[in-house]
């Protein structure tokens, strides 16, 4: 890139961030207090240049704004996220895209360790994370311990279940739980006899060559 390029593309960066920032603001203003608005608005422009995502933490505000949550409490579910989105960051890296890192933050929300998202990643680096990361946090919203809950999907990214796979087994374990078998027990004998992760009508997926 000549010096001619890297000056628009500077100039451009100047324009655009500026406007991002002031529709976020827009969209705050009269659904926030002045009080509440602007302490979501500082934690807002605190990590926006850390690589951390911030539609979500304004739509995380309105989404109180809209429940009739109080100022403090709003802060506080804010500022609980923007820790969770940059917890997701780090782990998955700056090659992350929006919706891993909102996958991420809710799996981190539901105990799992960042441990678990860099080993996600890293055994399946090509791979969008977002429904693995999901049914992690699905299953542990479901009764399944975290630890469990994230061993399970780790097993099952590592022998190269697919997409489907995953939910198909999310599934299953909400259902043996729906028929009254313990949560962590459901997880992890499905685990332990994968072709049963398989969507229905279809064979197991064939394992995913593993990295040398």
């Amino acid at each position: 890139m000549n010096g001619n390029s890297l000056r628009a593309a500077a100039v451009l960066c100047a324009l655009v961030l500026p406007s991002a920032a002031r529709a976020q603001v827009e969209r705050l203003a009269g659904r926030l207090d002045a009080n509440t608005r602007s302490a979501v608005t500082a934690i807002v422009d605190s990590v926006r240049g850390a690589g951390v995502p911030t539609n979500p933490l304004v739509n995380k505000a309105l989404e109180g704004a809209s429940k009739g949550a109080d100022g403090a409490r709003i802060v506080s579910a804010v500022r609980a996220l923007a820790g969770d989105l940059a917890r997701a960051r780090a782990a998955l890296g700056r090659a992350a895209t929006e919706p891993e890192l909102v996958a991420g933050a809710a799996a981190i929300r539901a105990g799992a360790a960042p441990a678990f998202l860099e080993r996600l990643r890293g055994d399946d680096p090509r791979s969008s994370l977002v429904v693995p990361l999901a049914v992690m946090a699905d299953l542990v919203s479901s009764g399944v311990p975290a630890d469990t809950a994230a061993q399970s999907v780790l097993a099952l990214v590592q022998a190269g279940k697919r997409e489907a796979d995953l939910v198909a087994f999310r599934q299953s374990v909400e259902r043996d739980i729906a028929l009254g078998a313990p949560a962590g027990g459901a997880a992890a004998a499905l685990v332990a006899t994968p072709a049963t992760a398989s969507v229905p009508g279809e064979p197991p997926s064939p394992p995913r060559p593993r990295k040398p």
